[in-house]
């Protein structure tokens, strides 16, 4: 499955109800695998930005979807990065001219 890395920051609507985020946090994971998603770390964070979470979704379609629903709850802003890894980008190099 690919996997993702998705960085998160709060959103006013989001500190403003900061007591309930472990519990959007575990609804949200519940979400994620329900659509298909494995989640492989969260981490609370400080600097840039408010939580990482590093997960494996079926393909980029359920990512996305999950994305922009996460993303119409209203708490959180996303940036996700598909990650690839060291194998894969070693094809991925092999493959070069």
């Amino acid at each position: 499955m690919p996997t993702y890395v998705l960085l998160m920051k709060l959103t006013d609507q989001g500190i403003k109800d900061i007591k309930n985020a472990p519990s959007r946090i575990e609804e949200a994971i519940k979400g994620w695998e329900a659509m298909g998603g494995k989640t492989l770390s969260f981490y609370s964070t400080m600097g840039e930005y408010d939580y990482v979470a590093i997960g494996e979704a079926p393909n980029d379609e359920t990512a996305v979807a999950f994305l922009l629903k996460l993303g119409s709850a209203g708490s959180v802003r996303t940036t996700t990065l598909k990650a690839f890894p060291k194998e894969v980008f070693a094809g991925i190099v092999a493959k070069l001219p």
